[in-house]
């Protein structure tokens, strides 16, 4: 048990090494200057882009130069929380990121379909939304400050957004591939408290495995302290998320489905990692529901981890399959219909996570 551990361990490694070498790759010579990266560590505390979340969208890379691999991780971190910095403000308070939070010059400046106001019944799921989205605007704009101090030629623009919650909507295409709802309904995740805390699983867990994994390619020591404090920023989130989701789902009248309705969504999050190999069989299970069963009983399972209690880690190309909602290695679709403004999905590979 112990020798196959280890085996393991190496194995996974070995994949960071080999995932470091495509980012080096990339990169080419120089080391990012490191002045006012203090910025970051410190951060803790409409638009009509009609589009479709089909899981074999037309590739569009945008080309970004070279760049050292620690920015293009960055950038690629600048992807994701302008999507749920863009979905928290839009639920929490009806309106977009301001303007100036959103433009750089590396690849197409895009607007965002769709997010309204949630009508929240319960003042203090109201109150967390607030206060999310402010750390997800925080969280934008001290990464630009960080990519902008070592170079502003790379700050990214923020991209096509999809946070609709009609029927073309990325939610609605996730929940039914998820199985939350039948094949003709839609999801709407403003439209209470449990679709808006539903929504916010589906982003949250997959912002703590990606800084998780991120976090072994990262070659500046400030870069990485920075990396770890955004990575409790939203491991807090992530366990809010989740107690919320079961506490609902066992005390609020007639909500029970909002522990399955999770549980299948987390699910569906796997099913887009990828396969495992013959030392790791379960690498594709790199997410948990809300619940466990112990001893024959049904419990809260707030920290999806492995037997250590280690969080799990996702490498860029699975993020990308889980923003993409696609097994395939594609460059766009599902919450970025025109794909990510950054290096990393230029080495993305044309075979098949499935």
């Amino acid at each position: 048990m112990i020798k196959d551990s280890v085996f393991a361990a190496l194995e996974l490694a070995e994949a960071r090494r080999a995932e470091r070498r495509r980012f080096l790759k990339l990169a080419g010579a120089g080391t990012a200057a490191a002045g006012g990266l203090a910025l970051l560590s410190a951060c803790g505390s409409d638009n009509n882009n009609s589009t479709s979340p089909s899981p074999t969208p037309t590739p569009t890379p945008t080309p970004t130069g070279g760049v050292t691999s620690d920015v293009a991780i960055l950038q690629l971190a600048l992807n994701l929380e302008y999507l749920e910095a863009q979905f928290y403000s839009f639920a929490a308070f009806g309106r977009s990121l301001p303007e100036a939070s959103l433009t750089g010059t590396v690849g197409e400046r895009g607007g965002v379909t769709g997010g309204r106001k949630v009508a929240f019944s319960d003042p203090i799921i109201a109150s967390y939304a607030r206060e999310i989205a402010a750390d997800e605007l925080a969280h934008v704009n001290a990464l630009r400050a960080v990519i902008t101090s070592v170079s502003a030629a790379q700050v990214i623009n923020q991209p096509a957004i999809n946070i609709d919650g009609g029927a073309s909507g990325a939610f609605t295409f996730a929940a039914q591939k998820a199985g939350i709802i039948g094949a003709n309904d839609t999801f709407d995740p403003y439209l209470d408290d449990k679709n808006f805390l539903l929504a916010a699983y589906l982003f949250e867990d997959v912002g703590v495995t990606a800084y998780k994994g991120a976090s072994p390619l990262i070659s500046s020591a400030i870069y990485l302290e920075a990396a770890a404090g955004i990575l409790a920023a939203e491991a807090y989130h992530a366990g809010l998320i989740r107690a919320e989701l079961y506490r609902m789902g066992t005390l609020v009248p007639g909500a029970a489905d909002a522990i399955t309705k999770a549980n299948a969504i987390s699910d569906y999050r796997d099913s887009l990692d990828g396969v495992g190999t013959t030392l790791l069989p379960n690498l594709n299970e790199l997410d948990e529901g809300i619940t466990k069963t112990v001893s024959g009983a049904q419990v809260a399972n707030i920290v999806p981890a492995d037997s250590n209690a280690i969080a799990y880690s996702r490498t860029t190309f699975q993020i990308h399959n889980i923003a993409y909602l696609t097994k395939a290695a594609a460059t766009s679709g599902g919450f970025f219909p025109k794909g990510t403004n950054n290096s990393i999905d230029s080495l993305r590979s044309s075979g098949n996570f499935a």
